[in-house]
């Protein structure tokens, strides 16, 4: 199965390096996602932001965090995928980085959507259960 199965019709969300905290935070909330890619146009990658930067921000930054802005707690080093790379090789990469959120990209580097690790487990649980119906049909209903 490849990514392009599990991005059809699936919005993608970005803010600007310029986004105060409190905007990231106030737009993670109210999309309920748990990271936005940091775009200037949304189309062109400069970053990733997730929850996970915003806690990791919290101990060093805690008392300036009202004054921070996207760019100072971004990941600038950004893991992409393409539509035709497979749901297997996706799940490899998230699980040996340790990332939750992959931007999708076509050909040109452009965004095209984003892809997060329940997306991957979904799918492959609903890959892993019609396998199993087919193994129950095949046992129950011998040819």
């Amino acid at each position: 199965m490849k990514v392009s199965s599990l991005i059809t019709g699936k919005a993608v969300y970005s803010v600007t390096a310029e986004t105060s905290i409190a905007t990231l935070v106030e737009k993670l909330a109210s999309l309920k996602v748990g990271a936005l890619v940091v775009s200037p146009d949304g189309i062109r990658i400069a970053g990733i932001v997730s929850e996970r930067d915003i806690v990791a921000a919290l101990p060093i930054h805690f008392h300036e965090l009202g004054r921070l802005h996207v760019r100072d707690i971004m990941t600038v080093n950004v893991t992409t995928c393409t539509p035709n790379t497979t749901v297997a090789e996706l799940m490899a990469i998230m699980t040996d980085r340790r990332i939750r959120h992959v931007p999708v990209v076509n050909e040109a580097g452009d965004l095209v959507s984003i892809v997060s690790i329940g997306d991957v487990v979904k799918s492959y649980v609903n890959e892993i259960d019609s396998e199993r119906s087919a193994l129950v049909d095949y046992v129950q209903n011998p040819r």
